[in-house]
């Protein structure tokens, strides 16, 4: 070990929660500009695709909210090789300016009305920009956390959910504040592009935190390979093939998550505001209870922690859902969110713990960027999207379940595969 590594280690043992923090507010911030693309679906499709159908144009907006993630995989392999070859930190600043820009341009886009067909696009445009960046931050974020520590991997790469955990919680004050305190015309006019604002607030801050990082000590250790892509593909292709399995029940459950106020409002007939307070308690459990999760997996293993909540959501989404449907009350929501939140949050804090130790660090982040988006691009990014084609095709409002239970199978199959084929508990 040379002299800038063991400094470099030296300062990670003292300085752990630095780590969390610089990791965290950035990706945070990444993923609250994401979320509130989906919380303000409804006032956003509006404005920006007037169908002259409610429903048509809801459906074209979550068709965007799903096509830019098109754009993850290919986030994942340059961002995700880039931080392979140059560096986790490398990575983490450039996906964060790239996520800054696209915010800038949907926090000032004119509406359809003002410059016509041009709106969708540019809108389309900046989606994709955004898609990307987000291609590669959860591999880099990840590895980062996971790479100071190796002792406690899955403790640290836990605020990776938490972070996102805190993103969720902002998402939904901001719509419940707003929602509550504007009329609807208000909303429509300004009140949307404020979450967006603030996200251009905290941008510059959360890049200059990053820019002031160390390289974490196992990359600087490591011999590095000028071909992660390709190594990963010649070599891993049954590790990444069982990461993605893996990854696909915790993105459907963070996407249906995401999709609960245009439920609430759209099939339940519950107030905007009421929808968007459920889901403050769901960020709230997943920020506190996500390092619990990651500490207790690097004492009693994932997969173990991660089949039992994968096994109560299978068993208990659609009573959960059926009871919704017929008691769409306040209460009602709010106890579902309270279990679901915990179920989920169960399943997604010990996964990037996991998912680190599946791939080697020369591909780690690149293993991990491919397998998280590839999954979530195909399961996540049009889940809300296919979610309201099924309650329209199946006729009943429970049908968001189904979809869960789907899910839900694929990632304990993949589970059972990282525990025979891989040796994880």
């Amino acid at each position: 070990m040379n002299a800038t590594t063991a400094a470099s280690v030296a300062e990670a043992r003292h300085s752990p929660w630095r780590v969390v923090v610089a990791a965290s507010i950035g990706n945070a911030l990444e993923w609250f500009d994401l979320v509130v693309y989906g919380f303000f679906a409804v006032f956003i499709s509006k404005l920006f695709f007037p169908a002259g159908n409610d429903t048509v144009s809801l459906l074209l907006t979550l068709g965007t909210f799903g096509l830019t993630f098109f754009m993850r995989p290919l986030g994942a392999v340059v961002l995700g090789a880039y931080a392979d070859r140059a560096g986790r930190k490398a990575a983490l600043t450039l996906s964060i300016l790239l996520m800054m820009a696209g915010t800038l341009i949907i926090a000032t886009l004119p509406t359809y009305e003002t410059i016509g067909v041009a709106a969708p696009l540019i809108l389309v445009a900046a989606r994709l920009m955004q898609g990307f960046s987000a291609g590669g931050e959860f591999g880099s974020a990840t590895a980062f956390l996971a790479e100071h520590v190796p002792g406690r991997r899955g403790f640290f790469a836990s605020w990776q959910i938490a972070s996102q955990g805190l993103t969720t919680l902002l998402a939904a004050l901001f719509g419940f504040v707003l929602t509550d305190k504007l009329s609807p015309e208000q909303m429509v006019s300004w009140g949307w592009r404020v979450p967006f604002l603030f996200g251009l607030l905290i941008g510059p801050v959360a890049w200059y935190i990053r820019t002031k990082l160390d390289e974490t000590p196992e990359f600087l250790a490591a011999e590095t390979t000028p071909t992660p892509v390709r190594d990963t593909f010649a070599s891993q292709k049954a590790r990444l093939l069982i990461a993605m399995g893996i990854v696909v029940l915790g993105t459907v459950s963070t996407y249906l998550v995401l999709f609960m106020p245009t439920y609430g409002v759209k099939q339940l007939g519950l107030q905007q505001s009421v929808s968007f307070a459920a889901i403050l308690l769901v960020g709230v459990i997943q920020l506190v209870f996500a390092p619990v999760v990651g500490h207790l997996s690097d004492r009693h293993g994932r997969t173990g922690i991660m089949l039992v909540s994968a096994v109560l959501l299978l068993l208990l989404i659609y009573p959960a859902f059926a009871r919704l449907v017929a008691h769409p009350t306040f209460d009602t929501l709010i106890v579902m969110q309270i279990v679901f939140g915990f179920l989920m949050t169960g399943y997604f804090g010990a996964l990037p713990g996991l998912l680190s130790e599946i791939f080697p660090v020369q591909t780690r982040t690149t293993g991990m960027s491919l397998a998280y988006n590839i999954a979530v691009t195909i399961f996540g990014g049009f889940g809300p999207f296919i979610i309201t084609w099924l309650i329209s095709a199946t006729g009943t409002k429970a049908a968001p379940s189904f979809y869960m239970i789907f899910a839900a199978v694929i990632s304990l199959s993949a589970l059972i595969a990282a525990r025979r084929k891989l040796g994880f508990k």
